[in-house]
Formats: C-alpha cells, structure tokens, sequence
C-alpha cells in the first residue's frame, strides 16, 4: 500500500480516536520504532511505566506490516500483557486506525499447539496420560473432576484455548485433552484435523498484520528450526528483561524415573515386552541411583550415573526403532496412530534429555555448554520427585542465529538498563555491547531510554535502612519486623511488602498480624487476583508475597503508597544454573559475581521499586531494608539500575513523609 500517514500523524490520530493524551516520549520511541525498522537495525527502547509502550510500538509495527504485506510479530512474556494486547489494545487501535490506512489492521494471538484442546483427545479414544503421580488417591478424584469439565467445555468452547477455562485446571489435568507438537498426528492424518482448534488458530495467524505470541514459543521456534510462527521480518519483544530466563527454560531439558516410566507405559502394546521391560528397569534403575544422592549441580558425572543413562538411551533407542512411524502401519486406525505419536513424543524426549546428560560433561569445563543438576521438587501429595535438568549455559548464540540474523528485532521494558548501561543485557541476548570495535553483519543495535511520565524525585522516596544489621540466614531478624510494624503503621497499612522468600513472607505476616490493627494479607493465602483485589478495595491493607509478586502487582492510587522490600534479591546461593554461569564469567577473567549475580538482582530489584509508581497522581516510600544497597562496593551499580527517586537514610524522615501521605 503506497501514500500512508507517517508514523507521527497515524499516532495522533490513534491517540485522539482512543480518548488520550499526546505524550512526547511515546512519540519519541514510535518514531525509533519506525526508524529502526526502516533501517534494519535492532533497537532496544526503556520506556518507563505510563509511557503508552504498546502504542509506541503497535502503531510503526500496523504501518510496515501494511506497507509491506509482512508480518510482525510481537512476543510477551506474560499472560496477562498477551491478552491486554489482543483483548483490548488492538481491537480498540484497529478500529482507530481504520481510516487513516484505508483498511482495518488484522491480528491474531498464536500459542503453543499444547494451550489448544485436542479433539482427538476428547472426542476419540486415545490412552489418558499415566502421570507420576499415579497412586495419589487426593491428586486422581480431583484429576477426574477436572477433565469432566474440561470434556463439557471442549464440546462448547470457539477457540479451544485453555485461557478460557475458568477457573483454570491443573497441568495434569490439561494434559489429558491436549498434545504437543511432537505428539500430534498432523492435520492430515487426524480425523478432526479440519477442526483443529491450533491448526484453525495458525490459519488466522498466517493472514494477520500483527500475531502476538510469547516468549516460550518464540523460543520454541527458534530451538527446534521448525518454523511455527507465520513468516515474518520484524519482532517486537516486550518484557525483554525475561527474554533470556523464558529461552532458557524452553531449552531445559528434564529426566526422571516417573518420566521414563511414563514413555515405557506409552508403547505398551505397541512394541514387544522385552523391550519396554528393559526401558522400564532402566527407569528403575535410575530412581534408585537419584534416591542415593543430594541435590545440587553436577560439576562431574557421579558414579554409576554414566551407565545408567546409558543404559536408558540405549533403551530409549531401541523401544524408538521398534515403533513404526505414525501413519504407515496405522491407516483406517486413527486412536493406534494418536496412540504411537503420543508414544513416541514421550520416547524422544527420554531418548534426547538422556544424550544431554551424557554428552554434558564431555568437554573442558570451561567449554561446556549445558549445566546438569538435581532437583527435589515437591509434589502435591507430599512426595518429592526427584528430577535431573539439563540447561544452556547460554542463550545468546542461540538468539543471535535464529532471532537476530533473520529479523529486524525491537526489544522494550521499563528496565533495560543495568548499572545504567543496556549491555548487560544485551550481551545476554548474543548482541555486541555498544562499544564493540567490530560488530558482525546483522548485530548492529541501538539503544534508547525515552524516560517516564513520572517525576520520580517528587514522587517518590527510596528509603535506605542502612541502621539495620545485615540480613542473616536463619530468617528476619527483630530489628527486621520492628522496622517493618513502624513502617506500616506511619503508613496506615497501604503496604506492599516483599521478601526474598516465602518463609519470610509468611513469618513477617504471621508477626504483623498480631502486631497491627490493620489487615495483613499474604500471598497463598487466596487466589493472587482475589488478593491483589481485597489489597486495592481496602486502603488499610498490606500485602505480603514474594518474588512472584513483584511482576504481577498494578495497584494505582492510595491503596498501594508504601512498598517494602526486605532484601537485595541475589540468587540463591545454591542456584545451579546461576553459579554456573558465574563460574563461567570468572574462568574468561571476568567479575562473575557482578556480572551475574548483582546484574540479575538489579533486574529484580528495578522490577520491585517499579510497583509503587503506577499513574502520575501516584506518591509514596520504597523501603529496602537491607543496608548493603548502601554501604557494598555494588551498591552504587544497583541504585544506578533504579529510576531517579529522592533517596534517603533517615527513618523519622521516612516516617513524617508517610504520615503526611495518610493525611492528604
């Protein structure tokens, strides 16, 4: 399409049609939106919260996906931003535009196949899913309760996507009425392929200007080669801080004796005994060799454990050789061709995660490119499942060939900048930092910081506590909750506080109430939505969480005017895909500690001070209580990654300031 409005003009008019106000740093970053996909050269833009982002970047993005015939594509990392995007944002800028353009934009949202029920599973009769947690009396009643409603829904539902499901059901549930990519018979050979509810919702996506997906399954695209999202030259990412956790564990692989198990079950009937019997001793064999150690990183592969993942590829292997391919010995059979796909999806995941573990530790240690570790997580029932992972050590080589060199790729949150520089992120993303002296063909990057509608020195107060002692290990200390109860209580409640863990989320709580007349709330005590929604109806309340919270919170107005945080968020020091990568920094010579560890605190730490400021009419205190953001060397690299707020160590100062709030 010749002769459309510049990107200027087409944002007037988006902001005038949706009832807005021109704002000079939504126009500053739609015009480097613009001109970045003009040029051909990635951008990464910081746009404080009230900055109108998703405009700044959906407006140039609708315009050369006209002007081109092109695609964009424009990834999130959460849930609740893809379906602002799709629910709200692009209808209402759709019709806005319109005119200006001469047509309506099109848009889709596209998930992974397994967000979208299966009607061969609902409808046909392929086997149920043999999960771990087989023998759980409590876990199976509720399971069949849920895959009741998930058969009525199914039988109702448009889109069969599981966003619908309200409220939402288990992962176990889901994955009985759902299949992934691998396991999935194809839209040939499945007797409700022309129904499928993934394969009609890439259908729709294949003729849209804007698809919006997340993070996973662009990575997903990426990792397998295999392309899943519609052509495309432009990708919008937002929420670009996770880009590089959500790649990561994407590319995580997992191997239990459960798992093992499970696939062994799949090809029941399908293969000779003998040979799901040697799969399944392996199994066996592997849950009694994990029952015999700790939890932790493997540095070296620990004894036994090489022949025994041996012996379950080998037997992986052979079971995968003996099922036939879908579709061959399966014809006029549709439930045994589910059945053998299901069987061998499960199979080659066994098969791939057990060569990872072995072929981890073939290298110098210094080469290696994946990190293997046990884990004990814990189930429903009170058991532990006893896991190993294998996971890049890096993603960025990755991002780099399959990300950056085929596309133009615009990178936005409100924190980028770390230490006041956007490199170390983007080193993590596999882009030069900005001051390479040679930077390779399709790696040239620009990076913007357009600011925030907020004044931050007026608005808000980061109160250092650099009187307390600094924090132990065995728990809050009662210097901690002593701080903490004058706090809230200068505050009139109105207190988001957060903690580096869910114990001491929960301890504080537990002394909060009894020490306070206003209400405490704590995470896991209800739904997050019913908590956040009782903490914005009542000014008198404080919510307690933890790091989960720190991302999903968006309370504007009184109800939210102090935020405690009561840590530096470093990794835990038992963090094995986090040391590793520390170690890896430190053996090339570099600060591992810094690089890594005080950069992914910064992110955190940037991420938590951020919930307090969320209109311009907002006021309010940030409290850390940890004194090292005060007094350690790294203190300064992580108040530099915080936007400019009045800082101070005085806490009757800090007291006096939320106490006029209450008043005002």
């Amino acid at each position: 399409m010749a002769d459309l409005p510049d990107v200027p003009s087409l944002l007037a008019s988006a902001v005038q049609a949706l009832g807005g106000v021109e704002r000079a740093n939504q126009l500053t970053m739609a015009s480097a939106v613009a001109e970045s996909i003009s040029a051909e050269r990635h951008l990464a833009v910081q746009a404080g919260t009230g900055t109108g982002k998703s405009l700044a970047y959906l407006v140039p993005s609708i315009r050369h996906a006209l002007e081109t015939a092109q695609t964009v594509v424009v990834s999130t990392a959460t849930i609740a931003l893809q379906n602002q995007l799709v629910d709200r944002d692009l209808p209402r800028l759709a019709k806005a535009l319109e005119g200006p353009l001469g047509r309506t934009p099109k848009f889709a949202i596209l998930k992974g196949r397994n967000n979208y029920v299966c009607r061969n599973k609902t409808e046909g009769t392929v086997p149920e899913d043999p999960a771990e947690e087989l023998f759980d009396a409590f876990a199976i009643s509720r399971l069949g309760r849920e895959v009741q409603k998930l058969h009525a829904w199914a039988a109702e539902t448009e889109t069969g996507d599981r966003d619908e499901v309200k409220p939402g059901v288990s992962d176990r549930a889901w994955r009985q009425v759902s299949v992934n990519s691998r396991e999935c018979l194809g839209r040939t050979r499945c007797p409700f392929g022309e129904e499928c509810f993934a394969e009609l919702a890439r259908a729709k996506a294949s003729k849209a200007d804007v698809v919006v997906t997340n993070h996973a399954l662009l990575a997903i695209d990426a990792i397998s080669g295999i392309p899943v999202l519609p052509e495309h030259d432009v990708v919008v990412i937002d929420e670009a801080h996770e880009l590089v956790d959500r790649v990561t564990s994407a590319a995580t692989a997992e191997l239990s004796p459960g798992m093992v198990t499970m696939a062994a079950r799949r090809c029941t009937k399908l293969v000779e005994d003998g040979d799901v019997d040697r799969l399944e001793a392996a199994a066996e064999a592997w849950d009694q060799l994990l029952g015999e150690l700790a939890p932790g990183r493997w540095d070296e592969m620990p004894d036994g454990a090489a022949a025994v993942l041996a012996l379950i590829r080998d037997s992986a292997w052979n079971v995968r050789t003996a099922l036939a391919p879908p579709g061959q010995s399966d014809k006029g059979d549709p439930d045994t061709a589910a059945a053998r796909g299901v069987a061998v999806a499960a199979i080659d995941d066994v098969h791939d995660a057990a060569v990872r573990a072995l072929t981890a530790f073939d290298a110098d240690p210094a080469a290696r490119r994946d990190v293997v570790w046990l884990a004990f997580d814990d189930m429903r029932s009170g058991a532990q499942r006893r896991v190993v992972r294998v996971a890049p050590l890096a993603v960025g080589g990755l991002l780099r060939t399959r990300l950056f060199e085929p596309s133009t790729v615009v990178l936005t949150s409100a924190t980028l900048q770390v230490g006041g520089s956007f490199d170390g992120l983007a080193i993590n993303w596999g882009l030069p930092p900005q001051s390479a002296e040679e930077i390779p063909p399709g790696m040239a990057w620009s990076a913007l910081d357009v600011g925030s509608p907020f004044d931050h020195r007026k608005a808000g107060i980061l109160y250092l506590a650099k009187h307390l002692p600094q924090p132990g290990r065995d728990g809050l200390q009662p210097a901690y909750l002593d701080e903490i109860e004058e706090l809230i209580t200068a505050a009139g409640g109105r207190t988001l506080a957060l903690f580096s863990s869910m114990r001491a989320a929960r301890a504080a709580a537990e002394a909060m109430t009894e020490r306070l007349s206003t209400p405490v709330l704590c995470q896991g005590d209800d739904s997050m939505p019913a908590l956040v929604t009782r903490f914005a109806e009542d000014e008198s309340a404080s919510l307690f969480g933890t790091l989960t919270l720190w991302q999903g919170v968006d309370v504007p107005g009184r109800s939210l005017s102090l935020v405690i945080m009561d840590r530096i968020p470093f990794p835990r020091p038992d963090d094995p895909l986090l040391v590793a990568r520390q170690r890896a920094v430190e053996s090339r010579g570099g600060n591992g500690f810094m690089t890594v560890a005080v950069t992914h605190a910064a992110l955190l730490l940037a991420q938590g001070t951020g919930r307090l400021l969320r209109s311009v009419d907002d006021r309010g205190v940030i409290a850390v209580l940890d004194p090292r953001l005060a007094t350690a060397r790294y203190g300064g690299f992580l108040r530099a990654s915080l936007p400019p707020y009045w800082t101070t160590t005085d806490p009757q100062l800090v007291r006096k300031a939320l106490r006029r709030l209450v008043g005002d």
